[in-house]
Formats: structure tokens, sequence, C-alpha cells
């Protein structure tokens, strides 16, 4: 079924939360039909978006899988396993740093009103991201980065590592916080990008999406022709050099095509111009490409930035959409909600549970099933101490200083952030 057309009128959305406008626990603009199926109701209150919430945790949860097959967390004894278990891993962290970048960009688009001071749009992102990511920064360095060079300490504090063509650099002192150096400067440039987004016809929207997807599957290509080749990154990767990894998949600029497409993808479902094929189709995808990212033979850095893309946006153009039209989705559930709350605390700090927890195991363990429940219990402290940073250091941060003073005074729930992981 053809996505019908809604009016410019419709397409205002309200007011940005307390804790902005890029929370996928947030409103909608009510009236946004969903593609390929009913109207949502229009004229009442906006419509909230749970099942964008809940998606983000299974999305930190990879990235997670990923960090625990590093050499340095590995737990079991035996090479055998760890190369089985790397492999099926290889993939995983890529895909979920892919996802919240679009879903960041979709959120923010879905999101935004007229009138929205720039100002109080990097406000509001300064309070959501900063205030988390320096408690990691000290933990980090404190327990498990003490060593680090000062200038890099002083890069990754000052969230430059993304910027710096040194793959040691980029992923020093607390790991994941290459990806929230490269999401400020997303933050830095959505006012202009989402304004001139806006300035695209509606029928040409789709032409912009086709060639934001050819620029990610071109990035790699990009960055192995042109890049000189310097110390290879993967021994099991020998085409790949770190300079390779920083441009296709460090770089700001680079990243900021996944960003971009989320933001045109989400002017594309608000103006009808999306065709839904449905969570569970959207699903089915995301494993295939995920499959296709793990056989031999699939260059590294396309099966890192590309392969999964399109997955990745129809899924989260399938939750959206669900929501709107107030159907129950897996993701949009309270438990799910509350995970997906707490995924960026659980995003900076899981890298650092898993640093603490194999030192403090000493020799790996030799049984498999012992290995799964550490690995358990390593994701349940992690999820502890991510619930603890939320209620402590988000939650009432973002209450106290997203708003601008002329509404300080209004109530209004602080949900959960879309920060990349």
């Amino acid at each position: 079924m053809a996505t019908p057309q809604i009016t410019p009128t419709e397409l205002i959305p309200p007011a940005p939360t307390a804790s902005g406008p890029a929370e996928p626990t947030g409103t909608v603009p009510a009236g946004t039909a969903p593609a390929g199926g009913d109207a949502p109701r229009t004229g009442g209150p906006a419509v909230r978006l749970p099942s964008l919430t809940g998606m983000r945790f299974p999305a930190a949860l990879l990235v997670f899988l990923f960090h625990v097959s590093l050499p340095a967390h590995w737990l079991m004894a035996g090479d055998a396993n760890t190369t089985l278990f790397a492999r099926l891993t290889e993939q995983a962290g890529g895909l979920g740093v892919t996802f919240f970048f679009v879903l960041s960009g979709f959120v923010l688009a879905w999101s935004a009103r007229d009138g929205d001071p720039r100002t109080s749009f990097w406000r509001r992102r300064y309070v959501k991201i900063v205030p988390n990511y320096v408690v990691a920064w000290a933990l980090a360095m404190l327990l498990i980065a003490s060593g680090t060079a000062w200038w890099r300490s002083a890069a990754t504090f000052f969230m430059l590592q993304s910027w710096v063509p040194d793959y040691t650099t980029n992923f020093s002192v607390n790991s994941p916080g290459w990806s929230l150096s490269t999401e400020v400067f997303f933050y830095l440039c959505f006012p202009l990008l989402h304004a001139g987004v806006r300035r695209i016809a509606p029928q040409r929207l789709k032409f912009w999406i086709a060639g934001v997807i050819a620029g990610v599957c071109a990035t790699p290509w990009l960055a192995t022709t042109f890049i000189p080749a310097g110390d290879v990154y993967m021994s099991n990767e020998p085409g790949v050099s770190g300079l390779h990894l920083w441009f296709a998949y460090v770089f700001p600029p680079s990243r900021l095509l996944d960003f971009l497409l989320g933001i045109l993808v989400a002017r594309a479902v608000m103006l009808g111009r999306w065709r839904n094929i449905g969570l569970v189709w959207s699903g089915l995808l995301l494993v295939a490409g995920y499959v296709v990212a793990e056989l031999p033979g699939v260059p590294y850095l396309l099966a890192q930035r590309a392969v999964c893309l399109v997955p990745c946006v129809l899924l989260i153009a399938a939750g959206a959409l669900a929501d709107a039209s107030g159907r129950p989705t897996p993701f949009g559930n309270r438990a799910m909600v509350w995970l997906g709350e707490v995924s960026f605390a659980f995003y900076l700090l899981h890298f650092i549970v898993l640093s603490e927890a194999r030192d403090l195991l000493g020799a790996r363990l030799e049984s498999g099933w012992a290995v799964a429940a550490f690995v358990v219990a390593e994701c349940a402290v992690s999820v502890l101490l991510s619930w603890a940073m939320y209620a402590w250091v988000e939650k009432p941060l973002v209450r106290r200083w997203s708003r601008s003073k002329a509404k300080a005074s209004v109530t209004t729930k602080a949900p959960g952030a879309t920060t990349a992981a």
C-alpha cells in the first residue's frame, strides 16, 4: 500500500522533553502516517516511541560481546575457542555503532522543532553526554588506564581522539569513548544538516538516501585506495591498516554519512515517502546482513561500515512506525525501555568492567559453562553500575540543566538518550 501523504501542519513536532530532542522515548508528530499501514490517531496527544529506546540495549549488547572477545578480556583457555568466538562477534561492535549513529540522526530529525535555537540544542546535548563521559573517563584513568601517555589522556578527556589518525589514540583510556568524540561532531553539524534536508523536495529524498548509502559503501574503497598503508591493525586482516580503519570507521566526517542517513530517513517517513516492510522482515534482513558480513572474503571495512546499514535503517523506521500506529513491539515493553534508558551508561562503563574483571580473574577458565556464567555476571554488573550512573548522574543533571530558564518550571519526564555507542 502506498504511504498516505501528510500535510505540513501535521509535521510540527512537540516541544522537546527535558533531556532534549534526541530521545527515542520522546514524542513524534501526531498525524505521522506509517508507510504501508494505518495512519495513527491525529489531533490528539503526540505518540511516544518506546521501541526505539528498547532497541538501544541490544545494540549496546553487541558492542559488549565484541569487547568480551578481545584478547585482553577473553576468559577461555585455548586458542580454538577464542578464535571461534572472536570470529562470530567480529562484526558485532561495528553493527552496534552503525545502528547508534543512524538512530541518533533519525530521532534528532524526528523530534526537531521550528524556532529551537542552536545554542539550546547544543546545551541539551552537552548536558546529556558530557557528565557521563567524564565520570567514565575518570574511572578508566583510575582503574585501567593510569599508564596512558598524557597527551592521549588529554585528547580523550576533551573528546578529540577520533580526529587523531592513530588507532592507539582512538581507542585509548576508555575504548568506547571514541564514538562519543565522533558524535559531538554530529551534534555540531545537525542544525545545518537538518535545515538542508528540510529543503529537499519530498520526491527527491529517495535519491539522496540512495546517494548517501552509496557514499558509505564507497568509504572503505576510498580508504584502501587513497590512504597510505600503515601498520596492520588486525593480524587476521592483513589488508587493513590502522590508518585505513581510522579513515573508514572512526574519522568523524566519514561517519557523518551514517548520521545524515538517519536524518534523511526520518524526513522521508514524516512526509509519507517511506515504504515500511515491518519489524519482522527488517529483523530478518539484519540477521542475513550480519551473516554476509561474517563470510570469508567480505572485506573487513566494507563489512564494518556498509553490509548491515540498510537493514539498520529499515529496522529503525519500522520500530518508529509501529509505535506511531499504536502496535506493540518486542522492544517497547517496560523492561526493554528501562534497559534502553541505561544503555548509554552501559556503553561507557562495560569496557572498564571487562578489564577489571579479567584482571581479578587471573588464570583463564577451562569450562565453557564457567566462561558463559562469568560473562553473564560481567553484563549484570555493568547494568547495575549503569543504572546507578543513570539515576545519580545523567537523569538529575538533564532535569536540572537541559531546559532553558524560561521553561525550567515546567515538569517533564526525562527519557533515555540517543547517543551512539
